[in-house]
């Protein structure tokens, strides 16, 4: 039979490599039609088709080159190894058993090949994938996002995105964090990734469309006082989330921010942008106003040197997923909806003092946190201890549970160092630019006002009726600290809750 290739191409080695070769090959090629029959891209599958199978391709490539190479030089020793490949004669009826055994095989093989690479591609893009298998060390953000607003949402949809050009960053920046997994080099906690993140325009407003951010939405809090009684009081808040889009009327509003015909750029001086000294803003005619702050020091070198940002979605929403809460905004939640029985004496104040304390591992905070909240009520009120057993079993349930989706010891994550911009309750947020302190050259200042952003449509104290007006009514601080909550901002006692 004549043959294709030259005869020093006929030797074990390169027909080894050429079986290699076209086995990824094809298995690239297969990977290809999936992506491009798939609904949706999945950007970790470039792993496999694009950088995994593309090495051992060019292994059998090498293999073949080598094989001939070797040929060659048996050839000029006198030496050649022609001839000694296998010859297979399908009249002889062992030859036919062992050719038919091994074109099953070989059938077999490369249908479990294709069927293996279609798992990979799609577990590859699993947040299971992300969250447990590549990124271990990544439990707590793991845990933070499957109780999270966006726990349907695949973790590359926003990590990466569709395209070529991200994934390559997304590839590149990462290499170091594998190194940094395998010899144990990671910093604990890992840092919150804000300079390396993909523009919200190609990633949360894939979803979330500014031109409909317009209106208004209602809001009811429920919070609980750290007295014996747990004393309830209840705000009812009307958000102005408008601003987004001209064309729905007057474009005041929280999204102001995020309406494409202005554009504000701040100059962050700490790595975390929770200092904001100053502040530019230019509107729909070009017209630029920069505000600074009086209370924070800086020079012009500084904010020269500063990484200037347009502001877009994840400077207020910066953990849009992976959110840590505040100890007292999750005891909160639970005993407005009765999971913490509000009729165990202090039950605020002790559930938040325990969530608050350190402990070294997550079991020695399950263990501590039932043995501190039974302790105090045995000294404290040891009639409930009998008749209100399973009350306090319940709420030693619910505070482990609260704990174990937001403080994780071993990697020394907690929500304190990961503060939430949406607000002002417990950590800067809004009053990071609303202070009241930033003045622009004209002596404008930027507001400090709460009904900027919201209007107290009611309130009620426990003991007292419920106020009510459409216009808004006058906020009452429910502990008496005069005129105190006027001067300081909320986060500056809540934090410390």
């Amino acid at each position: 039979m004549k043959r294709i290739f030259p005869n020093s191409f006929y030797n074990i080695w390169s027909l080894l490599g050429a079986g290699l070769a076209g086995l990824s090959l094809g298995l690239i090629l297969f990977l290809l039609v999936l992506e491009a029959m798939a609904e949706h891209s999945k950007p970790y599958m470039g792993i496999i088709t694009f950088i995994i199978l593309p090495i051992f391709l060019v292994m059998g490539l090498v293999l073949i080159a080598w094989g001939i190479w070797r040929e060659h030089r048996l050839r000029a020793q006198g030496r050649s190894s022609e001839g000694h490949l296998p010859r297979i004669d399908l009249n002889n009826p062992k030859h036919r058993t062992a050719f038919s055994f091994f074109m099953v095989g070989t059938i077999l093989f490369l249908a479990l090949s294709a069927f293996g690479s279609f798992k990979a591609y799609e577990y590859s893009d699993s947040d299971q994938f992300c969250g447990e298998i590549c990124h271990n060390v990544m439990h707590p953000e793991y845990t933070a996002y499957q109780f999270s607003p966006h726990a349907r949402v695949g973790c590359a949809q926003c990590h990466i995105g569709s395209g070529a050009e991200w994934f390559v960053k997304a590839k590149i920046s990462g290499a170091y964090q594998v190194y940094s997994v395998l010899f144990n080099k990671y910093s604990k906690p890992i840092p919150t990734p804000i300079e390396n993140l993909r523009p919200a325009q190609e990633t949360c407003e894939q979803c979330h469309w500014p031109k409909h951010f317009f209106s208004e939405k209602q809001r009811h809090f429920d919070y609980f006082i750290s007295d014996e009684k747990n004393t309830k009081w209840s705000l009812n808040l009307l958000m102005k989330i408008g601003g987004g889009n001209s064309e729905q009327g007057p474009t005041s509003g929280i999204h102001w921010h995020m309406n494409i015909k202005n554009e504000i750029t701040y100059a962050p001086l700490d790595s975390s942008r929770q200092t904001i000294p100053w502040v530019k803003v230019k509107g729909p005619d070009g017209k630029e106003s920069i505000y600074r702050s009086t209370e924070v020091k800086f020079s012009d070198e500084q904010i020269d040197q500063s990484h200037k940002r347009r502001m877009d979605c994840i400077d207020c929403h910066n953990r849009p997923t992976h959110i840590y809460h505040h100890p007292s905004r999750s005891v909160n939640e639970l005993m407005s909806i009765g999971w913490i029985d509000r009729n165990l004496p202090f039950i605020k104040n002790v559930a938040v003092r325990v969530l608050n304390t350190p402990y070294l591992t997550n079991q020695n905070a399950m263990d501590s946190i039932a043995y501190q909240i039974r302790d105090f009520y045995k000294g404290n009120y040891p009639q409930l201890v009998a008749t209100h057993a399973v009350k306090i079993d319940s709420a030693i349930t619910q505070v482990q549970k609260i704990y174990n989706r937001n403080f994780f010891p071993e990697m020394r994550v907690s929500w304190k160092g990961f503060p939430d911009n949406i607000g002002h309750m417990y950590s800067p947020g809004c009053f990071r630019c609303h202070d009241g302190k930033h003045v622009n050259e004209s002596g404008k200042v930027l507001s400090r006002d709460c009904n900027v952003c919201h209007t107290l449509l009611a309130q009620k104290f426990e003991s007292d009726q419920q106020e009510v007006s459409m216009q808004g009514v006058n906020y009452r601080h429910p502990v008496d600290v005069d005129k105190a909550w006027m001067e300081m901002n909320c986060y500056d006692c809540h934090r410390e809750e």
